[in-house]
């Protein structure tokens, strides 16, 4: 059986100080994290090279991609256009990129990618988040081929959600990986 490595994929200004993917990886010294060149900014062509860049230098090794909002719409990009030893990936609280979309910032990783996942996925998603509606959360699950999961109303799913390190997440994390 391959070693896993997890490797989290941020959104839109990097995960902070009080938000569970920095909590997990500080949990979990052998996780990774993409570092995007502009957090605030972001183009998605070079988010997606970015995570490319760092998949290529894992060798050996099963990868779990554990990505946040606008992580989650990078991995979908990238899986489009390339492929590598992917075990799963954790998807949380994508956002909206073409309808009505509040973030202006995220319009660069517009279309939404149609296909399916080439490897296993679960895609989280909250009935209050202000940035894509449960409804569109589904549909994205079932564009992506991701197994569907309502956390009932957690917001973004992020530091204002107040979850800390997230027990539930890591319950699904292991669900997924199971």
């Amino acid at each position: 059986m391959a070693e896993i490595q997890i490797l989290h994929v941020p959104g839109l200004g990097n995960s902070g100080p009080e938000h569970w993917q920095t909590y997990w990886q500080q949990s979990d010294p052998t996780s990774l994290r993409v570092q995007q060149s502009d957090w605030d900014k972001p183009v998605c062509k070079d988010w997606v090279e970015e995570l490319q860049r760092v998949i290529a230098g894992i060798q050996g090794k099963e990868i779990v991609l554990v990505a946040h909002s606008l992580g989650c719409m990078s991995v979908a990009h990238w899986a489009q256009k390339y492929t590598a030893n992917i075990k799963a990936a954790f998807l949380v609280a994508p956002p909206e990129v073409e309808l009505d979309v509040e973030l202006k910032e995220v319009l660069d990783f517009a279309p939404f990618p149609i296909a399916k996942l080439p490897f296993r996925s679960m895609l989280v998603a909250s009935t209050d988040d202000d940035y894509l509606t449960i409804e569109r959360a589904e549909y994205l699950a079932k564009l992506w081929g991701s197994e569907f999961v309502n956390v009932g109303a957690k917001g973004h799913i992020n530091s204002y959600s107040n979850i800390g390190d997230w027990p539930e997440g890591k319950a699904l994390l292991a669900r997924l990986l199971a």
